[in-house]
């Protein structure tokens, strides 16, 4: 059972709520990701997803824009990224790690060493936000072969015949994207995305999250009445942005405590 299996497994057996944040690999600086991805667990998170810079995020909104940016100007790469995820697995060896970015760095790379070189650096698996599923077999058959897993993205578009076939090649959890739009848009409608959680539920037994417009406990708690996880991304990067370069792993673990809270009271209400 691979890391991210185990952990929403323990979730379950325990009526919790996953919390899933992202952050941007090298942002603000190289110095602090790893220090970060402490902070994160420190403040609530089940699972990270460690977002690989990228000069044209086509999904993202303005806010993660420019965290990829800031990384950029320090010349954070992907195997840089897999070097943070390598030396944050010396102390932590136990949070599932997703690497999250583009196809294009991984392309650059090369998809098998790409493979390779996640399973060296002890990550759990990778998120290419533009792998559709009739393009993404190779890298889930290298993935798979070295025990990582293949997490896609769903939307409110997602046809069923595209969700039969996202169904078969998922691993380890599915990220509903809850918003038509880039990260950080708003407006949540919590009937529409229980309405599609249930129907895709019909289709596959892993795990559901949810991210687009989350940005606090509220909006977090109301999310996860319907789903298995929550993902939160541009709030906590605009948090993280705006804090001091010291500040920014307190910051950004003061920030997820109350979210974690908040997810934790379901489990005490439907205990």
């Amino acid at each position: 059972m691979s890391r991210i299996a185990a952990t929403f497994e323990a979730l379950k057996r325990q009526g919790r709520k996953a919390l899933i944040p992202f952050v941007t690999a090298g942002d603000p600086d190289p110095g602090l990701a790893v220090p970060l991805m402490h902070a994160l667990v420190e403040g609530g998170a089940d699972v990270i997803e460690l977002g690989v810079p990228f000069s044209d995020p086509m999904a993202d909104g303005p806010v993660i824009q420019r965290s990829s940016e800031r990384a950029l100007r320090h010349h954070v790469s992907l195997a840089k990224v897999l070097g943070f995820i390598a030396e944050f697995r010396e102390t932590d060896r136990t949070t599932p790690v997703v690497v999250f970015g583009y196809a294009n760095p991984i392309e650059a790379m090369g998809v098998e060493r790409f493979a390779e070189s996640a399973r060296a650096a002890d990550a759990d698996g990778a998120l290419v936000v533009d792998y559709p599923p009739e393009e993404a077999q190779r890298l889930v058959e290298l993935l798979d072969a070295r025990g990582l897993d293949t997490i896609f993205l769903l939307s409110p578009t997602t046809s069923d015949a595209r969700l039969r076939e996202v169904a078969k090649l998922g691993r380890g959890y599915l990220y509903y994207v809850s918003l038509r739009g880039v990260t950080g848009a708003s407006h949540l409608d919590l009937a529409d995305v229980a309405s599609r959680i249930k129907h895709i539920r019909e289709f596959t037994s892993l795990p559901l999250g949810v991210g687009f417009g989350i940005r606090d406990a509220a909006s977090a708690k109301a999310v996860a009445a319907s789903c298995d996880a929550v993902v939160i991304g541009s709030a906590l990067v605009q948090e993280i942005e705006k804090a001091p370069r010291e500040e920014a792993a307190a910051r950004a673990r003061g920030f997820l405590a109350p979210i974690r809270q908040a997810l934790d009271s379901l489990a005490a209400v439907n205990a």
